[in-house]
């Protein structure tokens, strides 16, 4: 019997595959689902559980019996409700836009999934995800692209940590995703045409301020749009309604259009620019997690940085500074640089690190 894996079904046919694959080159797989939402309506579960609701369960469930391997769904309601959906909200009332992918890919599908597959004595947990583990020669892991630059999620990846790649397999990343639904078809798996997830999966209808509404209870009521200069240009519905670079549904009559340039939680402000406003060449980041060394010990690098999960990237200069956070310098101005997105950095085809936009 090969060795022990884990790998997170969600119930699409990346993950199925994934299993798929893994069985194929020895390994014993155990299909796992986590079950993640929060409501207990069995319709409000199976209508709006994204890609762990009851739903996924069902898919998952027929792919693991037509590949003949144990299923399981594992509860962890406790851990997406504090690392993702509490911290979800906590970011947009301090006026930042979370990432709550990568925040899930961190500390529910790698942290709390790996720490429960090695207690039933798994040897590695395994995903969908179209990316790459690498071992470099100096000995650490990082995150390398998948063969295909229009499904790559190495950004959402940037977080993990050395013990968790040196125990993640991703056998996606060496595919296309028109290869793998092939692969799906000829293996016959039930999910083969099935529909890629692509929102939030506890934000279905995309309702981001009607959701922290009802989450925190008491939010941040109207206030001022203001320009740079701290003039005010009238009124906006509560700054949960608003993310840097946003030019739509503002309701502002300008006579030409206008741009979400800053948010100030501290006075309840909006601020509005023009469109060059909305471009900067430099950022501050914190909390960051290296990847391909263990920090840059005061020098300088030249990197590829991605700042959203869409960007395609752009070479900067990097440096630490005094107090621990990171100066990222670009090359020509990006746009929408916004605090608490994620900014990854790159070299040549894999993760250096990477930390949260301050």
């Amino acid at each position: 019997m090969g060795k022990k894996v884990v790998v997170g079904m969600s119930g699409g046919v990346d993950s199925s595959v994934a299993a798929c694959l893994l069985k194929k080159q020895g390994y014993d797989v155990i299909g796992v689902t986590m079950q993640i939402w929060q409501d207990e309506d069995p319709e409000e579960t199976a209508e709006n559980g994204g890609c762990c609701g009851l739903t996924a369960v069902e898919d998952a469930r027929k792919v693991a019996w037509s590949l003949g391997i144990p299923y399981y769904v594992m509860n962890f309601r406790k851990e997406f409700k504090a690392a993702v959906m509490d911290y979800f909200v906590d970011e947009y009332l301090h006026g930042r836009t979370p990432n709550p992918c990568i925040a899930c890919n961190r500390y529910v599908k790698w942290e709390a999934l790996l720490s429960r597959s090695l207690e039933i004595g798994a040897d590695y947990i395994a995903t969908g995800h179209y990316a790459r583990i690498l071992k470099l020669p100096n000995g650490r892991y990082t995150v390398r692209n998948s063969v295909t630059a229009q499904k790559d999620q190495t950004y959402a990846l940037y977080n993990l940590t050395q013990d968790q790649l040196a125990r993640t397999l991703m056998p996606v990343g060496d595919f296309t995703k028109e290869e793998i639904r092939q692969m799906a078809e000829d293996m016959g798996l039930p999910v083969a045409k099935k529909k890629d997830s692509m929102d939030i999966c506890f934000i279905p209808d995309n309702d981001y301020a009607a959701f922290i509404q009802r989450s925190a209870g008491e939010v941040p009521g109207a206030g001022n749009f203001v320009d740079k200069e701290g003039k005010i240009l009238g009124r906006h519905k509560g700054i949960t309604h608003y993310t840097v670079g946003q030019r739509k549904g503002l309701n502002l009559s300008m006579g030409h259009p206008v741009f979400v340039t800053g948010i100030r939680p501290e006075t309840n402000e909006v601020v509005i620019g023009e469109g060059d406003d909305v471009f900067s060449d430099f950022l501050v980041c914190g909390g960051l997690n290296w990847m391909a060394e263990d920090g840059l010990h005061g020098e300088e690098r030249r990197v590829m940085a991605k700042i959203r999960y869409s960007h395609k990237g752009a070479p900067c200069l990097i440096r630490e500074r005094e107090d621990g956070t990171v100066e990222c310098q670009f090359e020509t101005p990006q746009r929408a640089i916004t605090p608490g997105q994620a900014v990854v950095f790159y070299e040549n085809d894999h993760i250096f690190g990477g930390g949260t936009i301050l």
